[in-house]
């Protein structure tokens, strides 16, 4: 086929969802994926360093699990979902030693601390400004830089004084979140990509969108070009600045705004397995954190022991992310151990050893993990998913998602709002 109704440009869970719609409203559809394998960001591997236990380099969760449409999807697939909520134990410390039980209630108060201060800020008339804006509003609140931690670097994967506060707060989670057991980029692979035409490796070159007749879409491959009326494009915002493809005419100048606007974070995993039966005296599927004391402090949480395996998971975000990922693997691993030592004692070294760091800033068609919108900077999302050209050229994925930005629930929504804007239903 050299000629289609839709091109959808990438099989993430967007184009999937895209994809989908489009095929059952009758519409003829090519996906086209640049790399070997679909599901984008959400990709299990089953690796040797792990004893081939699967493990999600990527996404990890479906968020929000009561209001996520992919849980309908597992659920009507008879997959089993884990709730890692409920699993989890917690360990906090502050320094060297565990948080008290007086101490966890203040830290479990600050958050509605921090999310009045938020509210605060973004009352009626008030401009946008940094997430880091809410801790420095807050001098004595001794967990309220934790928070911002937690909810720049860790969630948003980005440093607080570059997110915009506004946009945090539409797209703050609330409610449980879900694992299919088998890793959700096994689930995505298995369950979401069934009866879509996908072409794989083959990467979009150049979209031409303003071509004539009735097929006014080109889009260049190095396996020849794809003809169609309309074009649905689900790359990350990484992938879009960095030129990767060109686009014939250029994309109109809000467009480049909108993804200046919304660059990539980083979240790198680490991961470093037992050396022995020696579990440093922590229960399986236990979060370890700390207290952070300075804002903008690199800080890397654990997951240890999760579903009783044999390693603990380090999960660093933002600029220290970005730092430790150009640094290379070793110095990773290292910050990952020094950060447990500090908590646990050096019985750590004894008991761990390196296995694995993932690299999203590597993979060219990614370059990061997710974006996040800058500061004064919220109605980006949605001005980046509008329609050119009437409806001949559509952006989607986890940037244009209003609400649930930075997830695979998020990207599945956009996908599906694309197809539904070429179809001519109201979104």
């Amino acid at each position: 086929m050299d000629a289609c109704d839709v091109v959808v440009v990438g099989a993430g869970a967007a184009g999937l969802a895209a994809a989908r719609t489009l095929k059952a409203a009758g519409r003829t559809v090519v996906v086209l994926e640049a790399s070997e394998r679909i599901g984008g960001r959400a990709w299990t591997t089953n690796p040797p360093a792990l004893g081939g236990a699967w493990f999600d380099m990527g996404a990890v969760w479906l968020h929000a699990a009561e209001k996520n449409p992919l849980v309908p999807i597992a659920e009507a697939a008879g997959d089993k979902l884990l709730r890692s909520d409920a699993m989890r134990e917690q360990r906090t410390f502050i320094g060297n030693r565990l948080a008290t039980p007086e101490e966890l209630a203040d830290y479990e108060a600050a958050w509605d601390r921090f999310a009045a201060k938020a509210d605060e800020l973004l009352r009626p008339g008030m401009p946008d400004v940094p997430l880091a804006e809410v801790a420095r509003r807050l001098p004595d609140d001794p967990w309220a830089v934790t928070v911002e931690t937690w909810e720049g670097p860790i969630v948003d994967a980005a440093d607080a004084d570059a997110v915009s506060l506004r946009d945090w707060k539409a797209n703050a989670l609330t409610g449980s979140n879900l694992v299919p057991e088998g890793g959700i980029g096994a689930f995505v692979a298995r369950r979401l990509g069934e009866g879509v035409e996908i072409r794989l490796g083959t990467p979009a070159k150049r979209v031409r969108w303003h071509g004539p007749g009735d097929a006014p879409v080109a889009v260049e491959t190095a396996a020849g070009t794809l003809r169609a009326r309309q074009c649905i494009v689900t790359v990350s915002t990484g992938v879009l600045a960095a030129g990767t493809i060109g686009f014939e005419p250029r994309l109109p100048a809000a467009i480049a705004d909108c993804i200046e606007a919304l660059p990539m974070g980083l979240a790198l995993k680490v991961v470093l397995r037992a050396r022995s039966e020696d579990r440093l005296g922590l229960p399986a599927h236990c979060l370890v954190e700390r207290r952070v004391e300075r804002s903008g402090e690199p800080t890397m949480i654990f997951q240890c022991w999760p579903y009783g395996r044999d390693y603990v998971q380090g999960w660093i975000g933002g600029g220290a992310a970005w730092e430790l990922a150009r640094r290379g693997d070793g110095p990773a691993a290292e910050f990952a151990q020094a950060a447990l030592r500090t908590m646990l004692g050096a019985r750590v070294d004894r008991v761990l050893e390196p296995a694995l760091v993932t690299h999203w800033e590597a993979d060219p068609w990614v370059r990061g993990a997710y974006c996040y919108a800058r500061p004064g900077q919220a109605g980006a999302r949605a001005a980046l998913a509008r329609p050119l050209a009437d409806g001949r050229l559509v952006f989607a994925g986890e940037a244009c998602s209003q609400g649930f930005a930075g997830t695979l629930g998020g990207a599945w929504e956009s996908g599906i709002g694309a197809a539904r804007l070429l179809l001519g239903e109201a979104v």
